[in-house]
């Protein structure tokens, strides 16, 4: 559990047990000062708490991976129940009714060490074939023309798992994972496939600092094997 968690699950805690005590032990008065301000304010956590746990979270964006997409410091809210819900304390996902799509963010739990949050965008699903040489990207055959990316080194790496890598065909119940700044991103060209239940929502608007507050923008990679095309190009999503 992050240090965020246990700090919102303890205040939760000693609210809850101040309610206990000052309501059955105590016994205040109807209308007195202190039960007025405890009843709204335990009220108040525990929609906070529905919400956290099913719907949104925040998230800081803690490296340059995402540049120019992110900066270092952004602070996202995430959609929590885009690709299922978790359960609390369980880590099991129920109400599944999507399945992450090529260019959109995501928030999934780093497979090498799980009690990391990572945010990459989603490159290639379950089946598809991937292949990135001398940076450019190709999926199913198809060169995929991407507007997102931001290349800081201008240097082709020949013999690096930068700049050349695959082909390789994505498993059955995982994603290949790719930051948008490709010449500094760890991500699935160094770590592997991104297991399916590691997923844990969708990037959805950056809300701080204030003067980039926008609703974070996905795109469409329409690269499906059965298209009669050498090209595609990323599109934002409607």
């Amino acid at each position: 559990m992050e240090m965020g968690d246990i700090f919102f699950w303890s205040l939760l805690g000693i609210l809850f047990l101040m309610e206990l005590l000052i309501s059955f032990f105590l016994k205040p008065r109807k209308g007195s000062e202190i039960k007025e301000w405890l009843d709204p304010a335990f009220i108040a956590v525990i929609i906070a708490a529905v919400l956290r746990i099913f719907f949104v979270q925040a998230f800081r964006i803690p490296s340059q991976s995402m540049e120019d997409t992110f900066l270092v410091g952004d602070q996202i809210m995430v959609n929590k129940c885009a690709y299922g819900t978790m359960l609390p304390f369980k880590e099991k996902k129920v109400f599944c009714f999507a399945k992450p799509k090529r260019g959109e963010v995501v928030i999934f739990r780093y497979p090498q060490d799980v009690k990391m949050m990572f945010v990459k965008r989603c490159i290639g699903l379950p089946g598809d074939t991937v292949l990135i040489k001398d940076k450019q990207l190709f999926i199913n055959g198809r060169k995929i023309i991407e507007p997102y990316i931001s290349h800081k080194d201008s240097k082709t790496q020949k013999d690096s798992g930068r700049d050349n890598v695959g082909p390789f065909k994505v498993p059955d119940g995982a994603y290949f994972m790719m930051g948008d700044n490709r010449d500094n991103s760890a991500d699935s060209r160094f770590w592997g496939f991104l297991p399916e239940e590691y997923l844990r929502g969708k990037a959805w608007f950056v809300y701080w600092p204030l003067k980039r507050l926008r609703v974070i923008k996905h795109y469409n990679i329409e690269a499906n094997s059965n298209e009669n095309v050498s090209e595609v190009t990323a599109v934002p999503e409607k």
